[in-house]
């Protein structure tokens, strides 16, 4: 499978690694894009855009990257939180006061990013197309029930924290969260980055192709139990996720899903993350201020075991932080290792964006071809690891980065 585009001397291993994905790991199209101190250093594409028809993946394919957009809808609550417009450790009924219903009044916004808010999931079935009608979705989560006490314990907020986080951005920005990150993160870095993505880019994207469950996880086997918390928090959308998902239909991708409806390519992954990887600025564009970053980079909430995931997840306000559960019990075992600066979010399926202050690198991945799992696929990971070795990074005993 030929490769295109450019990458340093430096970092040849990770287009040996790329190549080797196509070869020997089923990548069937795929980009992939590393930038240290603001400067591209490896910017690759190659495989089909659509493998039936033999179209090509080129420099300008775009796709869904399911909860990588999780990044860009915590990037613009941060962003107002830098401006000192918004503040994280308010609660949410001083932007969105209709939210102080069930019990909800004392939520601070912080935990609306750290997944500690107890809103998962709503646990009335949502009609068909609910994903795509935004007052619908914040109504419902307005006048849910936590499914705990709220900062007692986290648990994955799959696609709920698009709406929630999202309408707290709304409220303060006056904005919706779609226009509010084209204007203040893409526009300004000139990223093909969009959560609400415009017809006419239409054409540009590259349908996902699913991957067969991974039956032996105890996601899977808890998402197929009608009624579990699982099964709420990801199937319950209104059929965006599910046997016969809409995720790759016009209207899926043009309605502003912060969770999980993020469309891109690598290269917006990692040129959102590129300032956030050099103190907050970049080419005259700042995104936070210095204090700003450094608490986007904190563990905020960590466990065990993930009230949705069912395996042990770490996350700062909004990112994930590696996670490493090559060791834990059999069902459990993704990981996405990084660096323990480093801060970003996986996808569905495996793309990834991150960025690695200490490193001054930032890092995107994206691919129509899906792995089985939440986190990191075999592909992406032997990518991160390459980009490490080539800045002459060593991995400790238990793997992770250093």
């Amino acid at each position: 499978m030929e490769v295109h585009g450019s990458c340093d001397p430096r970092f040849q291993q990770v287009r040996q690694e790329f190549e080797r994905n196509f070869r020997e790991r089923g990548e069937v199209g795929a980009s992939v894009c590393v930038t240290v101190d603001g400067q591209t250093v490896v910017d690759l594409w190659g495989g089909f855009a659509r493998p039936e028809t033999q179209a090509p993946w080129t420099a300008e394919t775009i796709s869904i990257v399911f909860s990588s957009t999780k990044g860009a809808t915590a990037l613009c609550a941060h962003i107002l939180a830098s401006r000192g417009k918004l503040d994280l450790d308010a609660p949410v009924t001083t932007y969105w006061p209709e939210f102080g219903q069930a019990g909800k009044a004392d939520i601070p916004v912080k935990m609306l990013l750290n997944h500690q808010a107890g809103l998962p999931a709503v646990r009335a079935p949502l009609p068909q197309g609910a994903y795509a009608n935004w007052d619908l979705m914040v109504n419902a989560l307005a006048k849910e029930e936590p499914f705990w006490e709220p900062g007692t314990r986290n648990g994955y907020h799959a696609l709920t924290i698009g709406w929630l986080v999202g309408e707290v951005v709304r409220r303060v920005s006056g904005k919706s969260l779609g226009t509010f990150f084209q204007d203040e993160v893409a526009k300004p870095l000139g990223l093909d980055f969009w959560i609400g993505l415009p017809e006419d880019k239409e054409p540009r994207v590259a349908p996902m192709i699913a991957a067969a469950p991974d039956t032996n996880s105890l996601l899977y086997k808890e998402m197929i139990k009608p009624g579990s918390l699982a099964s709420l928090a990801i199937l319950n959308s209104g059929g965006y996720m599910g046997a016969k998902p809409e995720y790759d239909l016009r209207a899926a991708h043009a309605a502003e899903i912060g969770g999980a409806g993020g469309i891109t390519n690598a290269r917006g992954l990692a040129g959102m993350y590129a300032p956030l990887a050099c103190g907050g600025t970049l080419k005259g564009v700042t995104l936070v201020n210095p204090d700003t970053l450094l608490r986007m980079g904190v563990v905020a909430s960590a466990t065990g075991r993930d009230a949705v995931l069912l395996l042990p997840s770490r996350f700062a306000l909004g990112f994930m932080k590696s996670m490493d559960n090559r060791r834990a019990p059999v069902g459990v075992r993704e990981s996405a290792i990084m660096s323990e600066e480093a801060f970003g979010h996986v996808g569905a399926g495996g793309s990834l964006g991150f960025a690695d202050p200490k490193a001054g690198m930032s890092f995107g991945y994206t691919m129509n071809r899906m792995g089985a799992g939440t986190l990191l696929t075999d592909r992406g990971q032997s990518l991160v690891d390459a980009t490490y070795r080539a800045l002459g990074c060593q991995s400790d005993a238990s793997g992770a980065w250093r």
